[in-house]
């Protein structure tokens, strides 16, 4: 894995336009600006703790809601994971991670298995964090696995502070993705099928 594993995203639709510039082995730099402060403090939390340098921009029917924003901003991000790891031969393919903020505590495991699928479970309370809802907090998290073709689990195990709670999961995210994205050492393809 000596080439650079990068990618840009440009998604369009009559809802949003969404630009992504993702170098998967970075330094953890990130510039967010998706016109949402909690969305935007989460990619940088995500993009810090995977060491990923990330560019994310959007603008989206904000008039409307936060949910389409929301929404297209993960799945191009999902985009540019797929994209920028190519046939995702040498690999480590699987992650997981315990992160703890304060009081709250979050597990999460990745298997970049080429198949989306995402079981997020938060446990969040209040109705929106800052001008997030705090529906689409876990909403992110699951088109971000959709886009990327990767399986993820998360789970807050405990906290008070929703903040904390929705902090912790996308950090445990970035430690789990850090891993699987990571070079095995090896130049083949981590799968019995050969391909993923």
């Amino acid at each position: 894995m000596t080439a650079p594993r990068t990618a840009t995203i440009e998604r369009v639709s009559s809802e949003t336009r969404v630009f992504i510039g993702l170098t998967l082995d970075g330094s953890g730099d990130a510039q967010a600006g998706t016109g949402i402060g909690f969305l935007d403090h989460m990619l940088t939390c995500l993009a810090r703790h995977a060491r990923c340098d990330l560019v994310a921009r959007c603008e989206g029917d904000l008039q409307v809601d936060d949910h389409h924003t929301a929404e297209d901003v993960a799945l191009a991000l999902g985009l540019a994971v797929d994209k920028a790891l190519g046939d995702r031969r040498g690999i480590t393919r699987f992650g997981h991670a315990v992160v703890p903020l304060d009081e709250a505590l979050s597990r999460a495991a990745i298997d970049l298995s080429g198949r989306p699928f995402a079981d997020v479970q938060l446990g969040l309370r209040r109705e929106s964090l800052g001008a997030l809802a705090a529906e689409n907090v876990s909403h992110v998290l699951r088109s971000f696995a959709v886009g990327g073709r990767f399986t993820l689990h998360v789970d807050v195990l405990k906290g008070d502070n929703d903040h904390h709670r929705a902090e912790s999961a996308f950090k445990a995210t970035a430690v789990a993705l850090r891993q699987a994205i990571a070079a095995s050492g090896f130049e083949d393809v981590p799968s019995t099928k050969g391909v993923l």
